[in-house]
């Protein structure tokens, strides 16, 4: 089931939104819809106990992805890179952009929560 939902967003996203679906070849629908259930699928960072927000300011993205994802730049260098191919990289590089900002606030949380020095 789905419902209709108005909502305005910056012309920014609009055209990040817009990019990714023309790139993949998706609707613009099924890509917000994707961001924001990806966006919902992760806890509040400010939720987090301080054990948890070290985990996700330490963490790093698993060996199998990393792996799919060297693979996938390599092979894009040499020119060797499908349609399907350059959808993953583009889905893998999306999540691995994604993880880097959500380890980046989670350090900045942890700074302000005295768990880890601050930045200089």
């Amino acid at each position: 089931m789905t419902e209709r939902v108005t909502v305005e967003l910056p012309e920014d996203l609009i055209r990040q939104v817009r990019t990714v679906a023309d790139r993949t070849r998706r609707t613009f629908d099924d890509v917000l819809a994707e961001w924001v259930r990806r966006g919902g699928g992760e806890p509040v960072l400010d939720l987090l106990s301080d054990a948890e927000l070290l985990a996700v300011a330490n963490g790093d993205a698993d060996e199998a992805t990393q792996d799919a994802l060297d693979d996938l730049l390599d092979r894009n260098r040499e020119g060797d890179l499908d349609a399907a191919g350059r959808e993953r990289l583009e889905a893998l590089m999306q999540s691995y952009r994604a993880g880097l900002v959500r380890k980046a606030q989670a350090m900045k949380l942890a700074a302000l929560r005295g768990l880890i020095p601050r930045p200089a």
